[in-house]
């Protein structure tokens, strides 16, 4: 250690919290947050003021980048090259800025990414704009500071006109914050602070009349606006912008051509993404991405579709996957009085109207203390004008210009500054000419004068040269807004775009999918053989029929215990003929799992009605379980688990009930039981549940639940795997004698229908009314559809009757039933379909 010198023990722990908060600090407040006033970052300012200091003007020569960074570098700014090169590059992008501020020349990056060229190849100089964000500066309307080496003065904030906070938007990320500002219209930002100018009182709900939203410098849709609403009324929300997006018909085939993509999506970028999703199979529909953009044609982004696909759907599915629907999240976070505050939208306004008000008063007082100095000295100079004679023998008389002023000074009572003045006078202001222009000057003067004085005297004239000022920036700068505002918009909200129809949704054993209008089955009496429903593969048959509505939730339940989401307008469409598509490219099933249960949901994301219905699980060996639905709210791209299944189990069936249901379980040798719902306690999620109904395993199974929420009005239909079926009365409606006893859940139940060779095991149990069609397929892919007014009630332990002819080998596969919405004619007629007759029998 040198002589001298001694040590000082310090605390880390204090030393790195203190350095710590003197770097947050100067990251916030120096470098990452915008100042509310000018809307500028340091670097940004710096870049402005050195263009400004250099001369590099919107009516100049362009100037080499490196000249202009090296003179921002050099005195300034006290970083890297590249943080001044990246923000004048930004500053001249027209899909970076709403409003630029550097007229560049020469490779300034594109839309898809590229980088700009090197500074050493590019140019550029100021525009019109920025002039306006610098002017006055001259004038002392605004505090310098010295700069990194207090060598020179840098202004502190810039006299802008431009509300530029708001026009251009600002995004930084600082030290345990982070702002993100959006861009606006330049007009409708303008006639939102003459409103405010006009009255101060004014709230934000008026004010959004004339700021309606942000308008983004790639255009694009503002889709939903309780997003913009809440921004400008907290400074926090959440903006949803999607691509400018129409349908066109391109050399036959049928195209979506997107025009203009949200604010900050890379282009190329976005299409690489979309290509990728395309191989996956998670974007099905599209046959070829094409980007046919040009400098001269603007941007054109072309996906042309499959022949099968509907361009609806797959714009939908580009909006939901890809960058053609983004948000971008509002965070109003600027430095006000050096301080990162919140800022709602009347906050930005106000702020930037009081800085003008500083202004222009600063300015004024600038300007008078000007006008006055001029017109003491032109006092001076007509009193040397009116005695100029004695003025030239003084002057002449005197040894140097001292004594001349000296003497000037004693003689007429003047100032040095005027006694100066006129020891400098040219000879022709002695002419006639020039002493009438020094008495009109200073009459000028003298008004100016008193006009200054009036406007720093009264608060009302600088609010009307603000609002002048304002509007002449709006004359010169105002546009069109770029992005259109869909009010009606929201999240996903495509079920505009989609028919609200009933669709009939069938499961191959093989595992394909698909959903067909219900319009395309018809009415047939019992007994017929049916019309072809589906062309399946060699050895797969139908195995699941369900019944939904375009809009509602899907939930599919696997086998192994699995739950899958999924709204039915995704899921393909097809003909009754059509085979489908394979389930594992729509929902990440396992390949050795299987769909077994589905249940159509209104909406998950109501509060009361997730939290008032259940789900209740059966399965092959008569386990029950029953779990809220609001476990099963929140959607996974991957599934979740359902319920635990054991080892040679699966899962069954699944039903959406109120908590206040019966249960009836029916096994395939023919026995059913009855219990309440409340007997099962409500599980979590990953649970096994409790037995439902005692049966040997070894060779009885369960064949399917039903949930019963009006025994006295439905009725139980079995039906048995040849054909056979009937309908049972749960409760006798006139004597409300059970025709199915309740008992406790875990019993053996009683018997549901008398099995015989000739009817074969039990395969389905249904829980039906009266005006309800019933729809039977068989393996072979027969399907039948009949009222159930047609099947007479029938007793508890009979065979039933004949409801399909079944031919050779084949057996029925799945049935269901289907809600009857309009009444629909029989079909008695033979009609040939398919090669498959379709007739009426008894």
């Amino acid at each position: 250690m040198a002589e001298g010198e001694k040590l000082i023990p310090v605390d880390i722990g204090d030393e790195m919290k203190s350095a710590y908060i003197d770097y947050s600090m100067s990251v916030i407040v120096s470098r990452a947050l915008p100042d509310v006033r000018d809307g500028l970052k340091p670097v940004h300012r710096r870049v402005l003021f050195g263009m400004n200091e250099l001369g590099v003007f919107s009516n100049s020569q362009h100037k080499k980048s490196a000249r202009i960074v090296g003179e921002v570098l050099g005195k300034y700014h006290p970083h890297g090259d590249s943080s001044v090169y990246d923000t004048m590059v930004r500053m001249a992008q027209d899909w970076s800025l709403r409003y630029m501020l550097v007229d560049g020349k020469g490779n300034y990056g594109s839309v898809d990414g590229d980088p700009p060229a090197a500074m050493r190849y590019t140019e550029a100089r100021m525009r019109k704009i920025s002039e306006d964000m610098l002017v006055d500066i001259d004038k002392d309307t605004v505090d310098h500071q010295y700069n990194f080496d207090d060598t020179l003065l840098e202004p502190k904030v810039l006299p802008t006109r431009i509300p530029s906070l708001l026009v251009n938007g600002s995004s930084g990320i600082a030290v345990g914050m982070a702002t993100n500002m959006a861009p606006h219209n330049l007009t409708e930002v303008i006639d939102g602070t003459v409103a405010y100018i006009e009255n101060p009182e004014i709230d934000i709900e008026e004010l959004i009349k004339y700021v309606k939203a942000p308008d983004f410098p790639t255009g694009g849709i503002i889709y939903g606006y309780e997003g913009v609403r809440e921004a400008f009324k907290t400074g926090r929300g959440r903006v949803v912008v999607r691509a400018k997006t129409n349908i066109e018909e391109v050399n036959g085939k049928e195209c979506i051509i997107v025009t203009e993509i949200p604010y900050q999506v890379n282009k190329a970028e976005m299409i690489k993404k979309t290509v990728d999703l395309i191989n996956e199979k998670r974007i099905e529909g599209i046959s070829e991405v094409r980007d046919e953009s040009s400098g001269r044609g603007g941007m054109r982004v072309v996906y042309v579709l499959k022949r099968d696909a509907v361009a609806n759907v797959v714009l939908n599915n580009l909006f939901k996957h890809t960058a053609l629907q983004t948000s971008f999240s509002v965070n109003n976070i600027a430095l006000v009085d050096g301080r990162p505050q919140l800022l709602n939208l009347k906050d930005l306004i106000h702020y930037f109207v009081e800085h003008r008000y500083d202004v222009v008063y600063r300015r004024t007082q600038f300007e008078l203390k000007k006008a006055q100095e001029r017109a003491h000295i032109l006092e001076g100079l007509i009193i040397a004008s009116d005695n100029i004679d004695e003025v030239i023998a003084i002057i002449r008389s005197s040894e140097n210009a001292n004594e001349a002023r000296t003497r000037l000074m004693e003689r007429f009572a003047l100032s040095e500054i005027q006694s100066r003045a006129i020891v400098e006078m040219r000879l022709r202001q002695l002419t006639g000419l020039e002493q009438d222009k020094l008495r009109i000057e200073y009459e000028e003067v003298m008004a100016l004068i008193k006009d200054l004085e009036d406007i720093i005297a009264r608060k009302e004239r600088r609010t009307e040269i603000i609002k002048e000022e304002l509007l002449e920036v709006k004359a010169k700068y105002g546009d069109e807004r770029r992005s259109q505002i869909e009010y009606a918009g929201g999240e996903f909200s495509v079920e505009d775009m989609i028919p609200d129809e009933t669709m009939v949704i069938t499961i191959t054993h093989a595992g394909y999918i698909k959903r067909t209008s219900l319009n395309e089955y018809k009415t047939q009496n019992r007994g017929g053989v049916g019309q072809k429903a589906s062309n399946t593969r060699d050895q797969d048959f139908l195995e699941h029929l369900f019944v939904s509505s375009n809009h509602q939730y899907m939930l599919f339940f696997t086998q192994k215990g699995k739950c899958f989401w999924m709204r039915v307008y995704e899921i393909p469409e097809g003909t009754k003929t059509s085979k489908g598509r394979a389930i594992q490219n729509l929902i990440n099933i396992e390949q050795d799992d299987k769909v077994k249960a589905f249940i159509s949901v209104k909406d998950l994301k109501d509060e009361e009605y997730i939290n008032n219905n259940f789900l209740i699980m059966a399965t092959k060996q008569g386990i029950v379980k029953k779990t809220l639905l609001e476990e099963y709210s929140r959607p996974r791209q991957n599934g979740i688990n359902a319920i635990t299944i054991k080892d040679g189990d699966e899962l069954l069936e699944a039903k959406l009930t109120s908590g206040k249901s019966q249960l009836m379980l029916a096994v395939k040798s023919g026995r059913a039981i009855r219990f309440e719902e409340e007997k099962v306690r409500a599980v979590g999620r990953n649970s096994q549940g409790v037995r439902g109904i005692d049966l040997d395993v070894e060779t009885d199974e369960v064949v399917g639940m039903i949930a019963i929420e009006n025994p006295q009005e439905e009725t139980v239909l079995v039906v048995s795997e040849n054909g056979y079926g009937k309908r049972s009365y749960i409760d006798e409606p006139e004597t409300g004698e059970a025709v199915y006893r309740i008992t406790n859940r875990g019993g053996k139940g009683v018997k549901t229908i008398s099995i015989t060779e000739k009817t074969g095991n039990l395969v389905a149990i249904k829980s039906v009314l009266s005006g309800e069609d019933l729809m039977i397929i068989n393996k072979s892919g027969i399907a039948i559809r009949l009222p159930i007014d047609d099947l007479r009630i029938m007793g508890r332990a009979t065979q039933g009757v004949r409801l399909i002819n079944i031919k050779g080998n084949d057996s029925i596969a799945a049935v269901a039933k289907v809600m009857k919405e309009d009444e629909q004619e029989s079909s008695t007629d033979e009609n040939q379909e398919n090669g498959t007759e379709i007739e009426s029998t008894e």
